[in-house]
């Protein structure tokens, strides 16, 4: 067996080839979702709102403990 053989091998075997294509298209899919908020969505709101700006609201649940 040469080493090309075994590499196919293991990228055939449990889907690696499955979890690849899906780590890429979550990561897309992630930005194109960031896009429309950041460009399409929030704009009109901030308008609406009396031209807000929402790039520095931070929203804290727990204040971090060190």
């Amino acid at each position: 067996m040469s080493l090309k053989d075994d590499f196919k091998r293991f990228i055939m075997r449990d889907n690696v080839l499955d979890l690849a294509v899906s780590v890429v298209i979550g990561a897309a899919f992630g930005r194109i979702v960031t896009s429309f908020v950041n460009d399409v969505l929030m704009p009109p709101i901030g308008l609406k709102l009396g031209g807000a700006d929402f790039s520095d609201l931070v929203i804290t649940i727990k204040e971090a403990t060190v």
